[in-house]
């Protein structure tokens, strides 16, 4: 996720102690919000999903490479999928994130990104779903496998479907410091990019890629959609709007927000390793010829500073009636030191950026679930949080 102040490898690697469910009285924060703890007993969480038509569970995805179908209602949470043999941990590795796809409730269809044992390449599977609470391993068909040679970080980490059905993943730029292999800014790479695919297909590999893709019949991998990106970790569609917003985790000194539309989101440059967030960046040794002028790329919505934090976990724009406070607002978060705050959504700029006044240990999704709640993942302490009006 990223190479700064924060021990993330290690975060990443501590053990967690299981247990059962313990009710907690919320604890409040500003906009009259406050934090809930929904279930504790999750082996590192870190992402959460939700299929459309399934409106009594929350999919927790376990790094470890195993997904949870848990009931809120009763805490009642089965092992959906279990693909832990396949995942490798190493680094910042892991089952990172599931998928469902827009017709699940027709074809029980699902997908799964996560970093593979042996070589580390990041993966894409198709698995077939028999029951809302259990998925068949053996349907397994992979869709696609991006090399990641040499380092163990930045494999990006979220796959959704758009508004457009399409399926898109964002990997990061293939690790190091300062994208030294210069994937980000390399249209024949996959790696630094946003992908836009359609992953239905009979067979290992087969997916089509959309011909409204900007490099389709031009230089460049069919695949991509828009590129430099440094580590995209998380990022969401809001789907009354269609814009789509990406945390992209900086280097040393800023972390930032891109939120695109549809439309200006295809054949979009945010910069890396050009820039870092609105800042120029020239890493170590860096022998390129001189940059190109700024117009090129796109610039983010919202930057912040090291002095603030300093690995962003990007959200979700709020749509749940209860949160009245935050409604339309993005609420983002910073996986080292654990703040949440949220600011309004312009194409032009953030507005109006605040912290909620709540904390929670190592947030690794935020993601909007059954009846637009908003959940919060805490990876270091195996607790799934969500938000909800103050007492």
């Amino acid at each position: 996720m990223s190479q700064a102040a924060v021990a993330v490898g290690a975060l990443l690697a501590c053990s967690l102690a299981a247990g059962a469910a313990t009710a907690q009285a919320p604890k409040g924060g500003g906009f009259g919000v406050a934090k809930e703890v929904v279930e504790t007993g999750f082996d590192q969480p870190i992402h959460t999903a939700r299929a459309r038509g399934v409106s009594d569970r929350v999919y927790v995805v376990e790094r470890k490479g195993t997904v949870r179908a848990l009931n809120p209602a009763n805490g009642n949470n089965p092992v959906f999928l279990n693909i832990a043999s396949r995942v490798s941990t190493a680094g910042e590795g892991g089952l990172l994130s599931i998928a469902f796809d827009p017709k699940y409730q027709q074809n029980g269809l699902l997908y799964a990104y996560y970093t593979t044992k042996g070589s580390h390449r990041i993966q894409i599977d198709e698995f077939r779903a028999t029951s809302d609470t259990q998925a068949d391993e053996s349907t397994r068909r992979v869709v696609l496998a991006i090399a990641h040679p040499g380092f163990e970080n930045h494999q990006g980490g979220t796959i959704a479907f758009g508004p457009d059905d399409r399926l898109y993943a964002a990997p990061g730029d293939g690790g190091g410091a300062g994208d030294p292999k210069e994937n980000a800014q390399n249209r024949r790479k996959l790696l630094g990019k946003v992908l836009r695919i359609n992953p239905h297909g009979a067979g290992k590999g087969d997916y089509k890629v959309p011909s409204g893709n900007p490099f389709v019949g031009r230089p460049g991998r069919d695949e991509i959609f828009a590129m430099g990106l440094r580590n995209p970790f998380r990022f969401s569609f809001d789907r009354p709007t269609g814009r789509i917003a990406i945390g992209d985790v900086g280097q040393s000194a800023w972390e930032e927000v891109d939120v695109e539309s549809q439309r200006t989101l295809r054949n979009a440059n945010f910069g890396w390793d050009h820039f870092e967030g609105n800042h120029r960046f020239d890493a170590p040794g860096d022998n390129e010829a001189p940059r190109p002028p700024r117009r090129r790329y796109e610039p983010p919505v919202h930057e912040y500073s090291h002095s603030q934090g300093n690995v962003i976990t990007g959200g979700v724009v709020v749509r749940d009636p209860t949160l009245a406070s935050l409604r339309t607002r993005y609420l983002y978060a910073d996986f080292g030191n654990g703040r949440l705050r949220s600011f309004r959504v312009k194409l032009s700029g953030a507005r109006n950026d605040r912290p909620l006044g709540l904390k929670i240990p190592n947030p690794s999704s935020l993601a909007s679930g059954p009846g637009k709640t908003v959940f919060v993942t805490s990876l270091s302490t195996g607790k799934l949080f969500r938000l909800v009006p103050a007492n």
